[in-house]
């Protein structure tokens, strides 16, 4: 037994030495490095045609983004004399910022840049990652979903994205109505579907808990797979920074593209009204508080400049990442970066 144990020891050093060396390595193959620059080329061909401008925004702000299960790098500011420390926040998106820009004028904007998110990393994820965010002054819910489907067709050339309700999908992938089932019917459906849930949330009347885990368990899956596919009209509950339209139910004026079941990005028909936003971001913390989270910053200066008018608009998130693992047929995000977190 003590040779096994000492030989499996002499093994695990071997390979720690092995594993240690070999991290100066890119895991990101030179070619598929050069592809990504032509993608990066053509997303910026892309919005330059039509007459967006590229903008460059702070990495690091005093402000970052209210979200009940984002979480954001934070560091310090020494204190100067006679004034406490100043928290500061690595950007988990350029969101705040731009949207700044747009209340002082500007028209159409993009931006591609890294953001960071503490603790998502697996073979979608990596804690820093490229994204591209764009806005456009006076675009609808129906034009902001228009140009995200031009984008994905001229990038991936997997034919015209399809158009799907987010309460079509989980009919036609869960057979459940999201709006309308009580939570007992979900996790009922959640069940015929073979998806299993930690102890903790057996007895969980969040909704929206419910319906994340059917979508990522027996909906997503199905998203995307002969074309790009634009789901839109998310519940209430989940508007992040959405407008909610009244209706029966009302509807969250989101919308998300996937592609072979990966979730590419994010979109909104921007919320202008900062007293709601305000109400929003309470309620998140009072949500990551009761999970045991740390709040965020309510006060910001995005409010500020919504308080002194934001634009019609529509926004979109695209992970730069994911949408060259589609285009090249990678299985992991350490294929299309050259260093991952590990070897950072």
């Amino acid at each position: 037994m003590k040779k096994a144990l000492s030989a499996q020891f002499l093994a695990s050093v071997l390979q720690e030495q092995l594993d240690t060396s070999d991290q100066w390595r890119p895991s990101a193959a030179l070619e598929m490095l050069r592809r990504r620059a032509e993608l990066l080329a053509a997303v910026r061909q892309f919005f330059d045609r039509r007459g967006f401008l590229e903008v460059d925004t702070p990495a690091i702000s005093a402000d970052t983004v209210v979200d009940r299960h984002i979480e954001p790098f934070s560091t310090g500011v020494p204190a100067e004399v006679g004034k406490p420390p100043r928290r500061l926040w690595l950007q988990t998106s350029p969101e705040f910022a731009m949207k700044r820009l747009l209340a002082a004028g500007a028209e159409a904007i993009y931006q591609i840049c890294r953001v960071f998110r503490l603790g998502e990393r697996g073979p979608l994820h990596n804690p820093e990652f490229t994204m591209v965010e764009w806005y456009r002054r006076g675009d609808s819910y129906q034009q902001g979903m228009s140009l995200l489907a031009e984008l994905a067709e001229e990038t991936l050339g997997r034919g015209r994205a399809e158009r799907i309700a987010y309460a079509e999908a989980f009919e036609r992938y869960a057979g459940v109505d999201p709006h309308r089932a009580p939570i007992a019917e979900l996790r009922e459906a959640a069940r015929g579907h073979g998806i299993t849930w930690p102890e903790s949330m057996e007895a969980d009347d969040d909704r929206d808990a419910w319906l994340d885990l059917l979508l990522t368990g027996c909906v997503q899956p199905n998203l995307g797979v002969d074309r790009p596919a634009i789901v839109y009209d998310y519940p209430a509950g989940q508007c992040a920074l959405a407008q909610v339209r009244e209706g029966d139910p009302p509807a969250a004026e989101r919308f998300e593209l996937f592609v072979d079941g990966i979730e590419l990005a994010n979109g909104y028909h921007e919320l202008r009204d900062p007293n709601e936003l305000r109400r929003r971001n309470q309620r998140i913390n009072r949500l990551r508080r009761a999970e045991g989270k740390n709040t965020l910053p309510e006060r910001s200066r995005l409010l500020r400049a919504m308080d002194s008018g934001l634009p019609e608009c529509t926004g979109v998130a695209m992970g730069f990442d994911r949408l060259l693992m589609v285009a090249a047929g990678a299985t992991t995000i350490e294929q299309v970066i050259p260093f991952p977190f590990e070897r950072a």
